[in-house]
């Protein structure tokens, strides 16, 4: 693995990032109580959100704001009325560079960060400690540890073994937005190998994991149309999914299987976490409605200024 390999140091780029969710439910929703995770994050040297607003239609009767334990701001809605519509908008202005290129020969060898991540009597703890344990989506399980392994020979340091990783996801799994569901769990998502983002990060978290390693999920945007000559990315015009893996010598690096790619200028990332049950864009509880009629509309585009 070298520099050769990086995925671009492109200058900084102004994104406007639009996404809109509109329920239209068959019947009166009675009661309800949402939570949104919509605003990007801001990281020293990789990304600032320079505005955000998110209009929510109808006017919530409750609304308060917070951080999780992540970092990612949380945005908690209720409505006590009825009402048959729900649209949440949130549009940001967010500035964007590549991440910079880690330092591929510092990276120990897999072991190594394992033993590190290892509880030891009197030894302070990691704080990378808590992503290398098993989470609903992406447990840890025999058959992931043995997925794996082919990439993660004895001695071979962990982010060319990561790389390797994400490489044979991308050949040896299908994207077919038909072939699972919003809880489709990483143990079945290996067994099918057909999937869309969030799976194959799942299966990549729980690989990683399955070792004894460090791994979190992470939600964001594509840009959602290439530039001259470049080719489009899976998981444009939809929220998208990838993983970093913590490596001592270089913090959390970012590995997207879906595109077999390291996440350069053209993401933009709202919110890490263990899995997807993390960082869903929205969710929520409700009383009534009956069957509803879902629409998602996502664009991230280039701002001129």
């Amino acid at each position: 693995m070298s520099s050769a390999d990086s995925t671009g140091s492109d200058a900084s780029v102004l994104y406007r990032v639009q996404h809109e969710t509109r329920y239209d439910y068959e019947s009166a929703v009675e009661l309800a109580h949402h939570l949104a995770q919509l605003r990007p994050l801001s990281l020293e040297g990789v990304q600032h959100c320079e505005a955000y607003q998110c209009d929510i239609e109808p006017r919530p009767e409750h609304l308060a704001r917070d951080l999780d334990a992540y970092g990612n701001e949380r945005l908690f809605f209720a409505y006590y009325a009825p009402h048959d519509t729900l649209t949440v908008r949130a549009v940001s202005l967010v500035r964007v560079q590549a991440p910079a290129q880690p330092d591929w020969t510092a990276s120990p060898a897999w072991e190594q960060v394992r033993g590190r991540l290892r509880y030891h009597a009197g030894r302070p703890s990691e704080p990378a400690e808590e992503f290398s344990f098993g989470s609903d989506f992406s447990p840890v399980f025999d058959a992931a540890a043995a997925f794996a392994a082919p990439s993660f020979p004895p001695g071979r340091p962990l982010l060319d073994a990561a790389h390797d990783l994400m490489r044979r996801i991308h050949a040896e799994f299908t994207y077919d937005p038909d072939s699972t569901e919003a809880h489709t769990r990483a143990p079945q998502a290996l067994e099918l190998r057909h999937g869309v983002c969030q799976d194959y990060a799942h299966v990549m978290l729980s690989a990683l994991r399955s070792l004894g390693l460090a791994a979190r999920y992470v939600s964001g945007y594509l840009r959602s149309r290439p530039r001259p000559g470049e080719q489009a990315l899976v998981g444009a015009d939809a929220s998208h999914a990838w993983v970093s893996v913590w490596c001592p010598a270089n913090g959390w690096v970012e590995f997207d299987p879906t595109n077999d790619r390291r996440p350069a200028a053209d993401y933009v990332r709202v919110a890490v976490g263990r899995d997807f049950a993390d960082v869903s864009p929205l969710r929520g509880v409700i009383r009534g409605g009956g069957r509803h009629a879902l629409h998602v509309a996502v664009n991230v585009s280039p701002e001129s200024r």
